[in-house]
């Protein structure tokens, strides 16, 4: 864990990896980064930050999934980075795919800081 003092990196210790079947795409292991704002937010109004944080570019992003929570797809066009985000338990996650680097997790991460007037903390949980 990272506390609000520390910068993280975003550093990534595992790739997840792709597999594909003829109907499916599926990965085995899993990076996530879970940011939590110092000041306890709900879900709807921390999905809202991020929305905004998201329609400020330089993202393109969707939520094509029915699910009960929101999760999204983001593409970050300055850093080449695409990642999914999902908000949940008054948190924001980054979850990694194979090919996402550490700067597009970083830019959105500083976006979100610079959007609020609270210190974040960073986790980061690897699954093998």
């Amino acid at each position: 864990m990272t506390d609000a003092a520390e910068d993280p990196t975003f550093a990534i210790p595992a790739r997840p990896e792709r597999r594909f079947s003829s109907t499916t795409v599926e990965h085995d292991g899993g990076v996530v980064f879970v940011l939590a704002p110092a000041v306890e937010r709900d879900e709807s109004s921390l999905d809202a930050l991020l929305r905004d944080v998201l329609d400020g570019g330089p993202y393109r992003y969707g939520d094509w999934f029915d699910l009960p929570l929101p999760l999204y797809l983001v593409h970050d066009d300055g850093t080449r980075d695409t990642f999914r985000v999902v908000v949940r338990d008054g948190t924001v996650e980054l979850h990694v795919l194979p090919e996402t680097g550490s700067a597009g997790l970083r830019a959105l991460y500083d976006r979100l800081v610079a959007a609020t007037a609270c210190e974040w903390t960073v986790d980061c949980r690897a699954d093998a």
